[in-house]
């Protein structure tokens, strides 16, 4: 996914997608997002893709919260005794929890190409590069059918 970003010099947004009944993905949602808007994006980037190649190990929520400290202490950081005392980062959590669902999304990670009147979900990585094209095809027939149509009012004022 990075590296489609970097190729194709997309902006990428990510979102948090809670998975119904998993036991510590809420706990390390309001990690990474304390992460991203306290420390820096760049941390909970890291964070999140430490999490994920280590998530075999991570049984439990107090296996979650030693995995982070130990991550925290290596980059000189402690988490903080209360992690979101305005409730802000909770929050922001829900709101991207509704958006997915609003969306009807059903599976985590989740890939969204999003174009100004169309999306696509992909589900599959191996097929990212396809629905970038795709987007970047529909983005382009929209752009020539918007210029044939100023074209066309211009030539032909009412």
């Amino acid at each position: 996914m990075h590296a489609a970003v970097g190729q194709y010099k997309i902006p990428l947004v990510e979102y948090d997608f809670l998975i119904p009944g998993h036991i510590w993905s809420h706990q390390g949602a309001l990690y990474s997002r304390y992460m991203k808007d306290k420390i820096s994006p760049a941390s909970a980037e890291d964070y999140r893709r430490q999490v994920f190649a280590a998530q075999y190990r991570i049984a439990s929520q107090d296996d979650l919260l030693s995995f982070t400290k130990q991550y925290m202490g290596s980059h000189g950081k402690q988490l903080p005794m209360i992690l979101d005392p305005t409730g802000e980062l909770q929050r922001e959590i829900d709101a991207d929890v509704n958006l997915g669902r609003k969306l009807g999304l059903q599976e985590t990670p989740t890939i969204v190409i999003v174009t100004p009147h169309r999306w696509i979900q992909v589900k599959d990585v191996s097929q990212l590069d396809a629905a970038i094209d795709q987007a970047k095809t529909w983005v382009a027939e929209t752009a020539t059918a918007s210029a044939h149509r100023t074209t066309a009012s211009a030539a032909h004022p009412h």
